[in-house]
């Protein structure tokens, strides 16, 4: 799922390409797409793209007369920039938003259709769609620590809940939690105010770089590779590979649809997290280190 860095260079290519344009048509290819009836979709056609903003991880276009278009990518909506007129491709386009400057063309792969887009009338309607979540890069360290105490949940999941952390997902937790060296299962009443400002700074750190890098790999042309698992990441989606920092192997536990990617070496003084399904079949004979991880394949490569 594309989160802040991504969709703040979505965000700089739309607006260079159709910001302050008429939207002249929208084609719509699936009717999963569209979540709302009232304003009709066909109410933004003829009107200019006067703002685009980020909302958690929705981008809104801003349309005169305080009428918006709030898109949800979810995990493989896509936009796509095309030359003027261009095809809605068949399997995966789920609309096409005609410009005089080019098509916008919004694809999902997959066979679930997660994408949404609603119309909206006015700010009101706006701020119900948005989570409430602490814009991190413009918080100061007061506001950042409340957000993140004001629950007691894992540092995993504190940050990648909207209600309470705007925009970060599953790929960039796991980064940011690798460059603060904190377990993902550390809990947010744990935290001393040492570990609570390296993780503001982490944080910081991190999301910057990454908006920074994804600008200078879309330089002048439209973001086309928008994707969870980047070359260059230090542990999200590396498991089995050696960690950057110390060389040992990435770890990683899985959950629901998710995962949490970590070094624990670096993050959980050596010890290895029990992945919760692993956990249940193995029982007392989960491997507490990565030197009993070893010893355990070692001893399941030479029964063979």
């Amino acid at each position: 799922m594309p989160e802040l860095p991504d969709i703040t260079v979505y965000i700089e290519a739309l607006a260079a390409r159709i910001g302050g344009q008429p939207l002249e048509r929208v084609r719509l290819a699936s009717p999963f797409l569209l979540r709302s009836v009232e304003p009709p979709l066909k109410a933004a056609e003829g009107r200019r793209v006067v703002g685009l903003r980020r909302l958690g991880k929705r981008i809104v276009w801003a349309m005169e007369d305080g009428l918006f278009l709030v898109f949800h990518l979810m995990i493989a909506g896509r936009f796509r920039w095309r030359p003027p007129g261009a095809k809605v491709p068949g399997r995966l386009g789920l609309a096409a938003f005609d410009f005089p400057t080019g098509a916008l063309l919004l694809t999902e792969a997959g066979t679930k259709k997660r994408a949404s887009l609603h119309v909206v009338q006015g700010e009101a309607a706006l701020a119900a769609h948005d989570p409430g979540g602490l814009e991190v890069l413009d918080a100061g360290p007061a506001a950042f620590e409340a957000a993140l105490t004001r629950e007691n949940r894992t540092l995993k999941r504190a940050l990648t809940d909207p209600r309470l952390f705007s925009g970060i997902g599953n790929a960039y937790s796991d980064e940011i939690l690798h460059r603060a060296r904190l377990s993902p299962l550390l809990r947010t009443s744990q935290l001393d105010p040492t570990q609570v400002a390296r993780l503001r700074t982490a944080t910081h750190d991190v999301l910057h770089e990454w908006i920074d890098r994804l600008r200078d790999e879309a330089a002048s042309g439209f973001p086309e590779k928008v994707t969870a698992f980047r070359e260059g990441m230090a542990v999200h989606g590396r498991y089995g590979q050696p960690c950057p920092v110390c060389g040992a192997p990435v770890q990683r536990i899985v959950y629901a649809e998710n995962e949490a990617n970590y070094c624990a070496p670096c993050q959980t003084g050596g010890k290895l997290l029990a992945d919760r399904a692993l956990s249940r079949l193995l029982r007392g004979d989960w491997p507490r280190t990565l030197e009993e991880l070893e010893a355990l394949k070692a001893g399941a490569r030479a029964g063979k």
